[in-house]
């Protein structure tokens, strides 16, 4: 791509009338006529003198001039020439050309960027190494009126060439370079430090991640472009060069950020950056004149504004405009005849829109956008955006009308137009610094940007929104809201201390409530913009915004009825005839209703009637999608029948089936007027995919609104994975696999949803016969389409126990078999999903009793442990934890019976594959221990005494001291502290004896003592009060050592190097006071005098922890223990008595009262008692 883009000829154009033969014929052409200007005079005829010297500087100027002059004109070619010719063409004219005849070199120099810039050519490397030598000596030799041409062709030649002009950057870049030179604050001539400001923009372009400026030449170059925006329009400078050269400089700062150039980490390298471009983002905004600090410091709240409180008011009253306006066209007539040079308008913000011409040299402009900041390229629809959609009042005056004339009319929106280039210019730089610097650090200028609510008597701060509301070009609007999104996207820990919820009245206003008003002016402001916008694909970015917004905002501690507002005015929007409008709509929907669902709010906004905003008529209004057959004949109708639920219609699932399914009446219109249908159209892709997600995310977060919609919305799932395009049939199946999951979720044994409540088990049982029948089972066996195949797994995994249990018993064999068989997939998403299913239905209560298929899915997979994917292997590892949690369940239940059953091979097998996948990655190890627990704690004493399982046995109980230890995540060290648990359960294993005992006990005394995840220390102190006879502690030290470790844990239960921990503190310490109590109750003779000497040294540590243990008496999440104030007393008095009772009887010569702090607790909570109504019966 060559340096800019010309007005009169897009990338790939012709001179007029030429033809790709007849282009590069005219090049070679002109190649043949230089070289024989090349070409040594004939020996034979008299020596060339100053006569023939000229003669050769007129033919120069001749070609030249004709060649510039071929080349110009409207571009009608179909092709372009071939770049390398352009480039030897170039390359032959300098070398005809000696630096000493200063015209021809300024005549050569228009040439190269004239030519480069008309065929957009990218200057090859061979070329490159004689242009740019050949400028750096003309810029040093000739005189100053030459150098502004010679930095234009200079800065059409490095385009997109930055990382192989490395040797020139000392002379272009060095202490004295010449750019550095010409671009310095210094220079008076604002022309040629314009040029030079455009060839350092374009040296600076690099591809992404290939860096290749050194340190010195980044803050050299970095430093001139702020120092370029940071600087005023001088005196006799036209306010066409200064935006050129303001948009040059911007361009520059990009190219640097969009390259990995500047990282922005000092404050104040990105105070200063920010504070021009905000000056930057409102130049030449009509009615705003705004002084910016040097540098922007990061702050809470917004910083001072230096307007006189005069100046702001007229400004606000400047900038005020009715909506209506901006309905009107513009009067204002196309320029004619513009020039050649002319540039195409500065770097658009969002794609798909045409770029509005204006007038200036076309090397303001390199052709290729330096970054474009697109919306979705994918959906984008062409239109043009011409200046005049958004026109202010100053320009509905014609020139008729006015005291200027044409030509001063002219000019004035030309400059406006230069204008509006840089406010994109500087939104396209902010767009690159908010995605290069964290998002932690941006929020410190939060106020500097975002709006807030004004005070009482208070003008709105300038921000973002200002432009998105007041800005004449629909392109700059678009550009400021695709920077506000950029914002808003991620900060969701950021929004979520904003709370509103209650009034407050104190004497300052707390933070949270700051942000919270934020909120609320954005939301404001965001509303106003939709309904004054009439330029779709600004519209487009409007409702992308608020999608952003909701999607981050905490709508759960702020005022109801914001998401109400939002609600009542997209309706209108489902049904725009622009496709983009309508996707954006319908995902602003989809963020509304998963923003921390459920929300009462959203509750009864998803029962609105039916025809509630959305249109002007009920022509607008879906239809209703017809009640299929087999729904008609399900069993337990009555309870759900769609006629029924009619008299509370979710009109938003009715909308999203009707996009889905039902044919369009005509390609231009939405509406649902009854006709007969000429042809069968339906909604384009976009907006169909965009429907199947409301409904998936809607299913999710409000299953008891979309339960009443079960059948009718499973069919819709039917139908799309019945059609041909892949993610119509993919989104169908995740549908499906989001009502599967509603279901399971609201039979769960804890579910707050009342019995009666809930869907019956024979509809769902309908639901999934009529899933199976359909064309669920072709997608499970598509292999052409693993994506729909991992997707149709997953939905066969959501299918409810008790429904599958009820399932036709063909039904049931087809489930299983395709999933063991597609276990064997060549895709390894496909054996990932299948290998999860399996591990769902392993515990599905009718199948965890068949051994056989127990055994088939063992086998599966142990096959998919050994996997290449990792991500299988994590599949695997899960289900094979779910299976050894099966094996426990039924070990409970059946006994002997089903242990007699199991192969031993298998067993054995299992052990051995959980212990090699216990070395494997986290994610496989978090599930492998688990496993190992299980199955340790499945063990019989005829496997035990069994030398084949002897070693397996070590091994495996040395593989979970090894998690326990290591420095895995936390959830594998959790999971293994659980599973020694499990191992300590089974009584067949010579606990206490083993030679691992010790080992075992030292890790979860370490781990319960100095782990800094509070979860881990409470799950190993589990584990240490689970053996129920005192020989299984071991020897006397190894119960000495266990008790000083529960004390001193105790001890520290509220040292939380991170503050999320500290919540969990007060479960931590109950579980430390069970296990210490447990221990007492156990504790032998010998134990007691270390038990007095601890319980001398923590006395006041142990007396007042446990006096809140047992006053406490509250069910806790984290050990699944409930207990009340009595069991805890309880558990008191039978520790205390236990020690009493060994003290009594004890020949050795130990002391009296090793627990008289217990003691005095439990006289305490006795006299507690005793005060209250009943105390403990």
């Amino acid at each position: 791509m060559a340096a800019e883009a010309s007005a009169g000829a897009g990338k790939g154009d012709a001179p007029a009338g030429l033809s790709g033969h007849e282009a590069e014929s005219f090049v070679r052409r002109y190649l043949a006529r230089l070289g024989a200007l090349r070409a040594p005079p004939d020996p034979g005829q008299a020596p060339q003198g100053e006569s023939g010297r000229r003669r050769r500087r007129t033919e120069l100027h001749l070609v030249f001039d004709q060649l510039i002059s071929e080349t110009c004109g409207p571009a009608a070619g179909k092709e372009a020439p071939p770049p390398e010719d352009v480039c030897d063409l170039l390359v032959q004219a300098c070398k005809l050309v000696p630096l000493n005849q200063e015209h021809l070199v300024n005549k050569v120099c228009q040439l190269i960027h004239h030519l480069l810039n008309r065929f957009q050519v990218t200057v090859d490397d061979e070329s490159l190494q004689f242009l740019v030598p050949y400028f750096i000596a003309a810029l040093k030799q000739c005189s100053s009126w030459t150098h502004v041409e010679i930095l234009q062709a200079l800065a059409a030649s490095v385009y997109s060439n930055g990382p192989k002009c490395q040797k020139y950057l000392p002379d272009l870049l060095g202490e004295n370079g010449l750019l550095v030179q010409f671009s310095s604050p210094a220079q008076p001539d604002a022309e040629l430090k314009r040029a030079a400001v455009h060839s350092l923009a374009n040296l600076c372009l690099s591809v992404p991640g290939q860096l290749y400026l050194e340190e010195p030449y980044k803050e050299i170059c970095f430093r001139t472009f702020l120092n370029v925006l940071q600087s005023s329009k001088g005196p006799g400078v036209d306010d066409i060069t200064f935006c050129m050269l303001l948009q040059n400089a911007l361009k520059g700062i990009q190219s640097l950020l969009n390259g990995g150039e500047v990282k922005l980490t000092q404050p104040d390298q990105l105070g200063s950056l920010l504070a021009v471009l905000k000056k930057c983002v409102f130049h030449g905004l009509p009615g705003v004149n705004i002084e910016m600090p040097a540098v922007l410091y990061p702050t809470l709240l917004p910083q001072y504004d230096n307007r006189s409180p005069v100046e702001q008011e007229k400004s606000e009253v400047c900038n005020l405009k009715p909506p209506h306006s901006r309905r009107k066209k513009s009067k204002a007539k196309q320029k004619k005849g513009k020039q050649e040079g002319e540039t195409k308008e500065g770097e658009e913000c969002s794609g798909g829109s045409e770029k509005p011409k204006l007038a200036g040299d076309s090397q303001e402009n390199p052709g290729p956008d330096v970054q474009r900041l697109s919306l979705e390229e994918t959906r984008a629809v062409p239109m043009k955006d011409p200046l005049s959609l958004h026109t202010l009042g100053w320009k509905r005056i014609s020139s008729s009308d006015s005291e200027y004339s044409d030509a001063e009319c002219g000019m004035q929106n030309k400059t406006r137009s230069f204008q509006a280039t840089v406010r994109q210019a500087a939104l396209s730089c902010f767009l690159s610094t908010v995605k290069s610097i964290e998002k932690k650090v941006l929020y410190g200028y939060w106020p500097a940007f975002v709006p807030d609510t004004p005070g009482i008597g208070s003008p709105q701060s300038l921000s973002l929104m200002t432009i998105a509301l007041k800005d004449p070009s629909p392109k700059t609007r678009a550009c400021a809201l695709q920077v506000l999104s950029a914002i808003l996207e991620g900060s969701k820990q950021f929004l979520s201390v904003a709370e509103d919820a209650s009034d407050h009245r104190r004497a300052f206003t707390p933070f949270s409530v700051t942000v919270a008003s934020s909120i609320r002016e954005l939301h404001r402001c965001l509303l106003l913009a939709l309904v004054a916008e009439s330029s779709s694909q600004t519209l487009t970015q409007i409702i992308k915004c608020l999608a952003n917004l909701i999607s981050n905002a905490p709508y759960s501690r702020l005022k109801p009825g914001l998401l109400t507002r939002v609600w009542n005015q997209i309706k209108p929007y489902i049904r725009h005839k622009d496709v983009n409008v309508r996707v954006s709509s319908l995902t602003l929907l989809g963020a509304v209703v998963s923003a921390q669902a459920p929300l009462p709010e959203v509750q009864l906004l998803l029962h609105q009637p039916t025809s509630s905003g959305l249109g002007d008529s009920g022509s607008t209004t879906p239809r209703s999608f017809g009640v299929p057959e087999w729904q008609r004949k399900a069993s337990g109708e009555p309870a759900l029948r769609p006629e029924d639920a009619s008299a509370e219609p979710c009109w938003l699932i009715r909308l999203c089936i009707s996009l889905v399914v039902l044919p369009r009446e005509d390609s231009h219109s939405d509406s649902d007027a009854g006709g007969v249908y000429n042809a069968i159209v339906q909604e384009p892709s976009p907006v169909r995919l965009e429907a199947l997600q409301v409904l998936a995310v809607l299913v999710k977060g409000y299953f008891s609104v979309a339960q009443s919609y079960l059948l009718e919305l499973g069919e819709v799932a039917c139908r799309c994975m019945e059609e041909t395009d892949p993610s119509v049939q993919l989104h169908g199946a995740k549908l499906l696999d989001e009502l599967g999951m509603g279901v399971i979720e609201q039979h769960k044994p804890d579910s707050a949803v009342a019995p009666d409540q809930r869907v019956p088990v024979d509809l769902v049982v309908a639901f999934w016969t009529r899933m199976l029948n359909g064309p669920l089972p072709g997608a499970l066996q598509n292999s052409q389409h693993p994506m729909l195949q991992t997707s149709t797994c997953n939905a066969l995994s959501s299918i409810l126990p008790e429904a599958f249990s009820d399932l036709p018993a063909d039904k049931q064999i087809l489930c299983i078999t395709v999933l063991l068989g597609l276990n064997h997939s060549e895709n390894p998403l496909v054996r990932a999903a299948a290998a999860r299913a399996l591990g769902v239905y392993v515990v599905f209560p009718c199948l965890r009793q068949d051994v056989m298929f127990v055994a088939d899915t063992a086998n599966v997979i142990l096959t998919s442990l050994s996997d290449s994917s990792p991500n299988v292997r994590a599949k695997a590892a899960w289900s094979l934890g779910n299976l050894t949690d099966t094996l426990i369940i039924n070990m409970e239940l059946l006994g002997q019976s089903f242990q007699d059953e199991f192969s031993d091979l298998l067993l054995l097998k299992m052990l051995r594959a959980a212990i090699e996948a216990s070395k494997d990655k986290n994610k496989v190890k978090s599930n492998a221990v688990r496993a190992l627990g299980n199955l340790l704690h499945f063990l019989q004493p005829a496997h035990i005494a069994n030398p084949r399982f002897s070693e397996p046995t070590e091994e495996a109980v040395q593989a979970l001291i090894s998690t326990v230890r290591s420095e895995a995540t936390m959830k594998a060290r959790w999971n293994a502290c659980y599973a020694l648990g499990n191992v300590f359960k089974n009584a067949a294993l010579p606990l206490g004896e083993a030679p691992w005992t010790a080992r075992a006990y030292d890790a979860l005394t370490s781990v319960v003592k100095s782990c800094k995840n509070f979860k881990v220390r409470i799950k190993s102190a589990v584990a240490l009060s689970i053996p129920t006879e005192r020989k299984r502690y071991g020897t006397p030290e190894q119960f000495s050592q266990i008790w000083s470790a529960l004390v001193v844990a105790l001890q520290k239960s509220e040292d939380a190097e991170d503050f999320l921990e500290f919540k969990y503190s007060t479960s931590l310490r109950t579980q430390l006071c069970r296990a210490l109590l447990h221990l007492l109750s156990l504790a032998d003779e010998v134990d007691l005098p270390s038990i007095w000497r601890t319980a001398a040294e923590y006395r006041e540590v142990i007396s007042s922890y446990m006096l809140q243990f047992v006053r406490s008496g509250v069910g806790d999440d984290e050990t699944g223990i409930g207990e009340n104030f009595c069991q805890r007393n309880e558990a008191l008095r039978k520790a205390i008595e236990h020690v009493r009772g060994l003290e009594e009887r004890s020949t050795c010569p130990v002391k009296r009262g090793a627990i008289a702090c217990l003691e005095e607790v439990l006289e305490i909570q006795s006299a507690a008692a005793g005060l209250t109504e009943g105390g403990c019966s």
